[in-house]
């Protein structure tokens, strides 16, 4: 069985807790599953959980004037989402699904704000980490309103590089690279720019592809057309 303390200690805000901190907050938490396509929050309800995410991947969208989904973000193992409502008591600001199945602990309101109590060193941590997702917000937004169709790809690639990538000795592997419908979703743009754009930058040595594995042969180069 895996230590559970062990997949905690991996989520950025309990960085440098001890393994009975990290039982003590475990104890608190209900393991829940989700299978893929579930929506786990939905935008303006009323939120009282903060979600951990133990293994798959999970999409924080909204939708825009027209209708239309635009992705914000995608999640994978480690991280962790819900956490604006219970400091604000304000309703969801965004929706979450699931895009495969996916395996998450929850922990309620109280006992999140207990924590906090008990833990002065997971606000700091937290505040780091929303100021980090605030900076990706911020890029991406920029990137919409300036870049073009195949730059903005470029861009939100290299996001999922940063998220969920493997890095070794200058390359960068993605095991589970989005669909390219959410890849255009979160771009703003269609599935046959992206598909067009992965081939392109197939075609110049950037990347190569083995179903939805991805690998960025030179990272840093890579960095300085998209980063």
């Amino acid at each position: 069985m895996v230590n559970q303390s062990s997949i905690l200690r991996e989520v950025p805000i309990f960085t440098g807790l001890s393994d009975e901190d990290l039982d003590v907050i475990m104890h608190m938490t209900v393991r829940r599953t989700y299978p893929k396509n579930t929506m786990i929050v939905i935008e303006e309800d009323q939120g009282d959980m903060l979600y951990i995410i133990e293994s798959g991947s999970v999409k924080i969208t909204r939708l825009d004037d027209e209708g239309r989904e635009v992705i914000l973000a995608i999640l994978g193992s480690a991280e962790f989402f819900g956490e604006m409502a219970l400091l604000d008591g304000q309703g969801r600001s965004a929706n979450v699904m699931a895009i495969e199945d996916a395996v998450l602990f929850t922990l309620h309101r109280r006992d999140f704000l207990d924590v906090l109590g008990r833990f002065p060193t997971i606000s700091i941590q937290l505040l780091r980490e929303m100021t980090l997702r605030l900076r990706k917000s911020d890029q991406q937004i920029k990137s919409l309103s300036l870049s073009d169709a195949e730059h903005r790809i470029g861009i939100a690639i290299h996001r999922f590089a940063e998220d969920m990538g493997i890095f070794k000795m200058g390359q960068v592997v993605i095991n589970r690279l989005p669909y390219q419908q959410d890849i255009a979703n979160m771009s703003g743009t269609s599935r046959e720019t992206v598909s067009r754009m992965l081939k392109n930058l197939e075609q110049k040595g950037l990347v190569a592809r083995e179903g939805r594995r991805l690998i960025i042969h030179d990272y840093a180069g890579f960095t300085r057309l998209f980063g």
